[in-house]
């Protein structure tokens, strides 16, 4: 970062991009308008500095942005003119803020003259944008903003990240004034520090270890958002406590390891659930109890004791009470517990006990299945690439599900997908965000036919910002989830949930697929309109070598391959419910 003093007055909007340059930002995802004009001007003069992408809604920068940084860990930054091209940020700023995304959202915003009075394209989006975001600004004074953008982007990094809102008044990017970058913050009360274990409790926690018969490691986004994945891998191994994980912790501990108990929770694994219940020590780590990972609350581990490390003290006691609450940096901790942690005396009853579970309920589907299931397409994907650095992105639903069970992720930040807020429409531009920012890895966005539509438009950013992403689409033309549950909890009622036209029968035959001639849209035709490569497939005999093609393709490539809809995701733990209620079929 540069530290050398302005002496020339400048624009507020270059100060903005000068100070986005002084942060190490190299990418921004920003859609013009009137508002914002200013910004993308001074933007032009930087283009050896910092690439814009432009993206085809506001939305798809958002979430290109957003994978940019959870792909990186880097400060993600997207761009948008006032009103509706700010509210338009609001969904991607909400799941930034639920899955601890670090993200800048820069808008543009009617002049300070006229705010207030329903001005042309007004909308006050720190109102609108409090409740999601770790912070946000109205900047009305050009000699604020320097400073403002410096504490944006602490504010975002810092303890558990986050997104920053910054509105800026189109007079206050005109306005001039000789910048102060190095002006001091004014943040009081804000902690950036990350906080560390006291060795008491260090110790303590390495003591129910060494006490413990059935340990199991809890791990959650935290793991990745701290860079711990190294020093988690190191206590389980040293210790051989078993690891499960949840959505947004996968990839922080290899899912082939044998210690491995992939993810748990709702759609969680038979033995993950059966472990985390039996257990007489939890180890949570970097988590925040989700009820998609609790269920019942009151049910959930309550057979042991519980350490909760984090780095959010308001996550600590919030839903499950801790016997041991320890508020600090995740990456610290299991260093210092790596020190001094020495192996429980002997699990290997508690080992044989959950190689039974293995045996009994593995993750599997119907392999004997004529057409192709989604489950096998993932996992023929994955035995495809996974001995190549491989970016995942998704969508919400079923599909997502499917790649968490099937995929087996070694590394962190590999794994892309909307967890806290469920945000269909996802997958492709945050697979933009990644290929962008890591452009010699291979990046594949699985996606199920609602959610790709949701944003399809961004189809036309990867043709023209040369940006080859591949989309695996497992097209069923109906909202799976929600079909699963009419199916489960419904009596199989279909409300709204068909994705094809009214006057064609919904109900395709399990065992056929679905027929060219019954999907709808055609999203191969659709797809080459973009200038993309496009195939569909149904039969299962050419399910791997279209996937070999897809990967390979120079270009963005979509895979269409049709899906029953029928196929549910299993085993599965109904809301609010208990491992007791567990749905294997």
């Amino acid at each position: 970062m540069s530290s050398s003093p302005a002496t020339q007055a400048v624009s507020g909007a270059e100060i903005v991009v000068q100070s986005l340059i002084r942060q190490g930002v190299d990418t921004v995802f920003a859609y013009p308008g009137g508002a914002s004009m200013p910004l993308h001007q001074a933007l032009t003069r930087y283009r050896d500095r910092i690439r814009v992408v432009l993206p085809r809604h506001e939305q798809g920068g958002g979430f290109g942005a957003q994978g940019y940084a959870r792909s990186t860990g880097k400060v993600g930054v997207c761009m948008a003119t006032s009103g509706p091209g700010a509210t338009n940020l609001v969904t991607t700023i909400a799941d930034a803020k639920l899955d601890s995304v670090p993200m800048i959202a820069i808008t543009g915003q009617v002049g300070t003259s006229v705010i207030g009075t329903d001005a042309f394209q007004e909308t006050p989006i720190v109102e609108v944008c409090r409740s999601v975001t770790k912070h946000h600004y109205l900047v009305t004074d050009v000699n604020d903003l320097a400073r403002v953008m410096r504490e944006a982007f602490f504010i975002a990094t810092t303890g558990r990240p986050g997104p920053v809102l910054v509105d800026l008044p189109k007079n206050v990017q005109l306005a001039q004034t000789v910048p102060d970058y190095d002006a001091p913050m004014d943040l009081p009360g804000y902690r950036g520090e990350p906080p560390r274990a006291k060795p008491e409790q260090i110790a303590r926690v390495a003591e129910l270890i060494s006490k413990s018969k059935r340990p199991v490691i809890y791990a959650g986004g935290g793991v990745i958002t701290a860079n711990a994945a190294e020093e988690l891998r190191e206590l389980v191994e040293k210790t051989g406590i078993p690891v499960a994980f949840t959505l947004m912790g996968l990839g922080g501990f290899p899912g082939d390891h044998p210690l491995s108990l992939d993810m748990l929770g709702m759609h969680g694994s038979v033995y993950a659930n059966y472990a985390v219940n039996e257990a007489d020590l939890l180890l949570a780590l970097g988590v925040r109890f989700d009820d998609r990972v609790t269920g019942k609350v009151a049910e959930f581990a309550k057979h042991g004791t519980i350490v909760h490390i984090d780095i959010d003290p308001s996550e600590i006691n919030k839903i499950k009470p801790a016997h041991w609450p320890i508020v600090a940096d995740v990456k610290h901790a299991l260093a210092e517990l790596n020190r001094v942690v020495a192996a429980p005396p002997n699990l290997d009853e508690w080992h044989k006990k959950i190689a039974t579970w293995k045996q009994a309920d593995p993750l599997t589907y119907d392999k004997s299945f004529d057409g192709i299931l989604p489950q096998y397409a993932i996992e023929t994907l994955w035995r495809l690439t996974r001995d190549r650095d491989t970016i995942i992105s998704t969508g919400v639903g079923q599909h997502q599900m499917w790649t968490a069970q099937f995929y087996k992720f070694r590394r962190p930040r590999r794994w892309l997908s909307s967890a806290g807020l469920g945000t269909m429409g996802f997958g492709l531009p945050a697979a933009i965000g990644a290929k962008v920012a890591h452009p010699d890895k291979l990046v594949v966005d699985v996606d199920g036919d609602g959610s790709l539509l949701m944003n399809i438009q961004e189809m036309a950013t990867c043709y023209c910002e040369k940006v080859p992403v591949k989309v695996l689409l497992l097209n069923n033309q109906h909202l799976g989830m929600v079909v699963q549950w009419e199916d489960r909890f419904h009596a199989a009622n279909r409300a709204h949930t068909y994705l094809g036209p009214i006057d064609q029968p919904e109900a395709v035959g399990r065992g056929n697929g679905i027929s060219p001639q019954q999907r709808y849209p055609d999203f191969v035709t659709i797809a080459r309109g973009f200038g993309w490569e496009a195939r569909s497939i149904q039969q299962k005999a050419d399910l791997e070598p279209a996937i070999a093609e897809m990967i390979e393709a120079p270009g963005p490539y979509l895979l269409d391959v049709a899906v029953p809809y029928q196929e549910h995701v299993l085993p599965m733990i109904p809301a609010g419910m208990t491992v007791r209620e567990l749905i294997r079929q």
